[in-house]
């Protein structure tokens, strides 16, 4: 394994790292708080409703474990330099715009799904924030994914 795939490894396991994380804001989103000691929860709030927060928590996760098994992956296909470094910078960019987009989800009223107002509710900065890079790596995962299927395919190896 090269060390464009171990930093991969790396960024995907940070990624996952962040999903899990969020698994916090899911229980206190769940109890209205934490229970620290039996029987006793520390009433407080999180923004974002238990909905977004088990999306930021496995969406996380997922995109963590893609790009982990994408580094895997490109050693066992083979895939040569050039595709194997732009699947590099491809998913490891997907997996932090996505983060990104699942927590700044949280803060916006109309989930990050638009720039502008929409059915969920009104537009802020989290929410061009959240979706801008996520709708450019949304694009781009897509070519990531075609490439990694290309290779899959190629008589070579």
């Amino acid at each position: 394994m090269n060390a464009k795939q171990r930093s991969m490894v790396g960024h995907g396991a940070l990624v996952m790292l962040i999903g899990m994380v969020a698994g916090i804001g899911l229980l206190v989103s769940l109890l209205g708080g934490i229970e620290l000691i039996p029987g006793r929860i520390i009433e407080f709030g999180f923004p974002g409703s238990p909905d977004a927060w088990v999306r930021t928590h496995i969406g996380g996760m997922l995109n963590g474990m893609l790009i982990m098994l994408v580094a895997v992956l490109i050693y066992v296909l083979p895939v040569s330099e050039k595709p194997a470094g732009q699947l590099f910078w491809m998913l490891i960019g997907t997996g932090y715009a996505n983060t990104l987009f699942y927590w700044a989800a949280l803060f916006a009223p109309n989930r990050a799904l638009s720039v502008a107002d929409n059915r969920f509710g009104e537009s802020n900065l989290a929410s061009i924030v959240g979706l801008v890079p996520a709708l450019l790596f949304a694009v781009i995962s897509l070519i990531a994914i075609f490439i990694l299927m290309r290779e899959a395919f190629s008589q070579r190896g």
